[in-house]
């Protein structure tokens, strides 16, 4: 079971560092997320920004979505881990 938990939080990781980076890729107006690797990191990352793009629309041409995704990532990493992890090595 801690094998689980240690590959959850290394995705979580690893998934944070991928919505950083298209979220910094998009201060470049020159990118075309339709070409490979932009298109292929746009279809990891955008099914879950989508997700709080419904909840927060962009206001004023700026999306801050992003912003409750990385919050929700970061409370999954520093909350729901550690609870799985007590939680199994309780049984």
């Amino acid at each position: 079971m801690n094998l689980l938990i240690a590959t959850l939080a290394t995705f979580i990781q690893i998934y944070t560092v991928l919505l950083i980076v298209r979220v910094l890729l998009t201060w470049f107006p020159n990118i075309d997320f339709y070409s490979q690797p932009f298109a292929a990191l746009a279809q990891i990352t955008d099914p879950y920004l989508n997700l709080f793009r419904s909840i927060i629309p962009p206001l004023g041409g700026m999306d801050f979505s992003p912003i409750l995704a990385f919050l929700v990532l970061q409370l999954a990493g520093d909350w729901l881990l550690p609870t799985l992890q007590s939680l199994f090595n309780y049984m």
